[in-house]
């Protein structure tokens, strides 16, 4: 059983500052609290194709593990570690990011993709930011139940996180517009 949900979200702010804010949102030391989740995040690569002008980088991310306390009791793992993969084509104004579990891929995978675009209602000014999440629970498909239900309180506390990280991406937009205007912020 796969647990699947999709959200998009609407920030009423250029496609250049959005995209700025999702870099920067976990370098500020005021967000950390707001993402308790997020342990440590490291760039591993980054390139700028020179024909496409597409920058790609490569990030690991050190997360709390997801899902019940019983079952991080049960895998004997309080963190987990995940990939993201990201590519920002300033020429289209698009920036994708795909996340994925490397660690407990016997238990869970978890696969999160996220894109920013400029809106089509207000393209100069507004950003639609689309995100897809999967989460399957991988030993527990003999108790599907069982599954379903450790995949809902996952898929819940993912929704919980993501709305975390729209309020931290909201803050940071608005520090990074009063920034462009030399606005203390």
């Amino acid at each position: 059983m796969v647990k699947a949900y999709k959200q998009e979200h609407v920030y009423k702010h250029p496609w250049e500052r959005v995209t700025s804010a999702s870099w920067r949102k976990f370098a500020d030391p005021e967000n950390k609290n707001i993402l308790s989740h997020i342990l440590e995040v490291n760039t591993l690569n980054q390139s700028l194709d020179t024909e496409s002008g597409k920058l790609h980088t490569t990030r690991a991310i050190t997360v709390n593990a997801p899902g019940p306390w019983f079952i991080r009791k049960v895998i004997g793992q309080d963190i987990c570690h995940c990939v993201e993969l990201t590519v920002v084509d300033a020429k289209s104004r698009s920036m994708q990011l795909s996340t994925r579990n490397v660690s407990l891929e016997k238990f869970i995978e978890v696969e999160e993709k996220i894109r920013y675009d400029p809106h089509l209602d207000n393209p100069t000014d507004w950003t639609i930011c689309r995100q897809e999440t999967r989460i399957r629970i991988k030993p527990l498909s003999a108790l599907a139940s069982m599954a379903e239900k450790v995949e809902q309180k996952c898929a819940e506390k993912f929704m919980q996180n993501s709305a975390k990280g729209r309020e931290v991406m909201e803050r940071m937009c608005k520090y990074l517009e009063a920034e462009s205007r030399g606005i203390p912020f």
